[in-house]
């Protein structure tokens, strides 16, 4: 869902404002008539919630799909149902196909089939397979059955490519004339195609077997003599995706070439569809929202107005992790209870050494898990940048080490005590640097996210060896 920024927000805020503030009133008015005596407060109830729904459904008409979605999101179980359930029904599916999916889960879930059919109906196929996984079976069947047979073929098109993927992404709204015509031809037909498809910043053509030709821009045509063959304008080498490929290396294309629109072509070089500059960016701002949730256990689903305890059991495989790998990091304290007994001070200062190599490990996993995004890390530069990122732990680790062991010296009077801090904290930057490198490379090699789950090896890892180090240390030299 497109989030909005900057003087986008002010206006969204704008737009929203008079529907939560009827809501919030709706809210005090229903509480107020709920305290009257029961017969008459079930009549005047049922005339003041048909009011309140008029009123309701006139400010929800007011605003655009997107807007509708950002409300649904941030209304919590019954006033989202309320909203949901007063939306015109093109609205409403404009709405559902914004919403994160377990907000797109839960409405679908609270709602009759036939409702479901009438909103649902008004997508496009594509927008359609986006949803698919929280449509019920039999609500989707009644859907494909009532399409044109055009609509039909490229919805199971949508539904053959996995998310994420371009064939996912794509649509199938797109200007494609044959390369055998001239300029007049094309603009006559442009003229008869309006509105064009939005984006449409160059028109695709297509040879006698219905093939992908090649590109003409909406520049050149506008620019050429009405008698100018299209293969004259013809860009032979226009840029074009399959829809196998990735979302990922799409948007690096696009961001690249500086794209708006692309043809996405099969293996024999039909043209099956188009993929867009905004859904390519809608495309990244997903991901980019899924990383960084996924980063900290969460899934990229989770609703932040939804049930309670549904918010507990999504955290508990994560907290679960984490508790395991606290305790496995305890024990290496325990090893050394008895060199913490005889030197208090090592207690103080454990956790500083911890706490850099910590930090220090993020760092080094944000710009690995970037790197692999961009697809600028590849095998043969790997070894080079391990070799760069070890070789910057340790002039950080010499650095800082020396000066926080000097500090060390100076508060408890012990040179040796500074120099094992030193030395502690110069090969516990040493181990996040590894960690940090090998971590995002080995998810990647793996098929995995470099995000998921990094934060929790980073921190266990750089925890445990902080602690065994620096008491390890300590014990050797200082007792």
């Amino acid at each position: 869902m497109n989030q909005p920024t900057g003087s986008d927000s002010a206006a969204l805020d704008k737009r929203l404002r008079p529907v939560l503030e009827a809501l919030e009133r709706f809210q005090v008015m229903d509480e107020i008539h709920a305290r009257q005596p029961h017969r008459q407060a079930d009549v005047e109830s049922a005339l003041l919630r048909r009011q309140q729904d008029a009123e309701l459904a006139r400010r929800l008409s007011a605003l655009e799909g997107a807007d509708a979605a950002q409300l649904l999101e941030m209304l919590p179980g019954a006033a989202r149902y309320r909203v949901w359930d007063t939306l015109p029904t093109t609205l409403a599916g404009e709405a559902l196909e914004e919403v994160t999916g377990q907000v797109a889960e839960d409405l679908v879930g609270a709602t009759g089939d036939e409702r479901l059919v009438e909103v649902l109906g008004a997508l496009d196929p594509e927008e359609l397979s986006a949803l698919r996984q929280y449509i019920p079976a039999e609500v989707f069947a009644r859907l494909e059955a009532q399409m044109e047979a055009l609509a039909r073929r490229q919805l199971r098109t949508s539904s053959e490519y996995p998310l994420g993927s371009v064939g996912a992404l794509m649509g199938h709204d797109f200007v494609s004339l044959p390369v055998a015509g001239d300029v007049a031809s094309a603009v006559a037909a442009l003229r008869e195609r309006q509105p064009l498809p939005e984006q449409t910043d160059q028109v695709f053509l297509h040879d006698e077997y219905q093939r992908f030709a090649g590109a003409v821009t909406v520049t050149d045509l506008l620019l050429a003599e009405p008698d100018t063959p299209l293969r004259e304008l013809l860009r032979e080498d226009s840029f074009s995706l399959q829809p196998e490929e990735s979302g990922d290396r799409a948007s690096q294309a696009f961001e690249r070439y500086d794209l708006i629109s692309v043809p996405v072509v099969d293996r024999r070089r039909y043209l099956i569809g188009r993929l867009t500059v905004e859904s390519v960016m809608d495309h990244v701002r997903e991901r980019a929202e899924d990383q960084a949730l996924a980063s900290a256990g969460l899934s990229e689903d989770s609703d932040l107005f939804g049930p309670i305890w549904r918010g507990a059991r999504e955290r508990w495989p994560w907290l679960a992790t984490n508790l395991l790998t606290a305790f496995v990091a305890t024990r290496f304290i325990a090893l050394f209870e008895g060199s913490l007994q005889q030197l208090v001070s090592l207690a103080v200062l454990m956790p500083i050494i911890a706490s850099i190599g910590g930090n220090a490990g993020n760092q080094t996993i944000a710009l690995f898990v970037r790197g692999l995004a961009l697809e600028q890390i590849k095998r043969e530069n790997s070894r080079f940048l391990l070799r760069k990122e070890l070789a910057i732990s340790l002039i950080n680790g010499t650095i800082w080490g020396g000066l926080l062991g000097g500090v060390a010296t100076v508060f408890y009077r012990d040179l040796a005590l500074g120099l094992v801090m030193a030395v502690a904290m110069t090969l516990n930057l040493v181990v996040a640097a590894l960690v940090g490198v090998a971590f995002p490379l080995l998810a990647a090699r793996l098929g995995r996210d470099p995000a998921l789950g990094s934060s929790v090896v980073l921190t266990f890892t750089t925890d445990s060896m902080g602690f065994l180090i620096f008491l390890g240390l300590a014990t050797l030299v200082l007792l």
